[in-house]
């Protein structure tokens, strides 16, 4: 199990300098962002990751596994507690107004 961050960046998340990495590879049971770009989950059987508003306001998350993500807090788009995704779906985040917001998913994959 490990976490493997690209280049440390920093970016202004909330009027504060975060400093963070713009992708991270993640292959750990929890997780909780910390402003990157993006994040690719592998190498596990599950994991959940929380959605931190204070570090994060724009993610985008890569499954490569099963992954359930949950808001610190507020909803996901004004509607949900949580989010299931499966092996290969992608679904970009962003934190505005309290809420954690869907701004672009890839969908189903394996569908039939």
């Amino acid at each position: 199990m490990s976490i493997i961050k690209s280049t440390p960046a920093q970016r202004v998340i909330n009027g504060k300098l975060i400093t963070t990495s713009e992708v991270s590879v993640v292959s750990e049971s929890f997780y909780e962002t910390n402003g990157e770009a993006c994040i690719v989950i592998r190498g596990i059987d599950q994991c959940k990751v929380k959605l931190n508003a204070i570090t994060t306001d724009h993610t985008v998350i890569k499954a490569m596994t099963n992954v359930t993500i949950v808001p610190d807090r507020g909803w996901i788009d004004e509607e949900f507690d949580e989010l299931v995704i499966g092996r290969g779906a992608c679904v970009e985040f962003r934190f505005c107004a309290g809420t954690w917001y869907i701004i672009s998913s890839d969908g189903l994959k394996n569908s039939q």
